[in-house]
């Protein structure tokens, strides 16, 4: 009974946000029919369906979509694995937190705008630099969280471990990676919003190719509709990505928790 009721009552959230999405569209539609405000600086909801169907029909956006996601996906699996080993490192050598801890606080104060430039200058405007911009906006993130979720490792934990001779891979697989997981997967989550925007920033400042360089040209043109389509392929796509950061979530809690 208790189930049913919960069931019905997500339900009615999920219907109430459907209708307050469809609200807030009719809204943005009226105001720009009734030209209360210019298409030029805001779009027909109605109009941008109409592009993103466009731009998946003559198959515009499949390269460029293809083009962002590989950028995104080696730099993020690339700051995920160094920025969890980072973080597994340091905690496990205390002498070594306290000497690079400094140094990694400094690097995640420098605006990582500022260093795209440079990186251009170094990398070239090809895959490494979008790669390298992708990582520098996760690794960071990831690697403090890290930190934080190992350290809240319970003390009982590693004693009972100790006890019953467990080694060192032992210890660290199944006691604290599986006590830091959720905070892992937090700053997993969060990276992956943040690296996608990377990736974007790499395109709109130099590239010829994805879905930042697409924005660009749809924005030089003043084609606001365009914009918008690609604004929320991007949007859409991020959703998918978290959405796969869950379910891995899920999997992989679930698999650690069963040991």
């Amino acid at each position: 009974m208790g189930g049913s009721k919960s069931i019905l009552a997500n339900w009615r959230i999920i219907i109430a946000q459907i209708l307050f999405l469809l609200l807030g569209l009719g809204l943005i539609e009226y105001i720009v029919r009734a030209e209360i405000v210019g298409p030029l600086y805001l779009s027909k909801p109605t109009q941008v369906i109409d592009e993103i169907i466009g731009l998946f029909t003559n198959g515009i956006i499949f390269h460029h979509l293809f083009v962002t996601l590989g950028e995104f996906a080696a730099g993020y699996v690339l700051s995920a694995a160094a920025g969890i080993g980072t973080g597994l490192f340091l905690v496990l050598v205390p002498r070594a937190e306290s000497f690079f801890r400094p140094f990694l606080s400094a690097l995640l104060a420098v605006p990582k705008v500022t260093i795209i430039p440079l990186l251009m200058l170094w990398l070239g405007i090809g895959l490494s630099h979008k790669v390298a911009i992708v990582f520098l906006f996760c690794f960071f993130t990831i690697a403090f969280n890290t930190i934080t979720g190992i350290k809240q490792t319970a003390d009982n934990h590693l004693k009972v471990a100790k006890v019953f001779e467990a080694t060192k891979f032992q210890t660290i697989t199944k006691v604290i990676l599986p006590s830091a997981a959720s905070t892992i997967f937090v700053s997993l989550r969060v990276s992956a919003a943040t690296g996608l925007v990377g990736a974007l920033f790499g395109e709109m400042i130099a590239s010829k190719d994805g879905l930042g360089n697409l924005l660009v040209q749809a924005t030089s043109t003043y084609d606001t509709a365009k914009a918008f389509a690609i604004i929320t392929v991007v949007t859409i796509v991020s959703v998918l990505i978290i959405a796969i950061i869950d379910l891995l979530e899920k999997r992989v809690v679930l698999k650690w928790k069963s040991y």
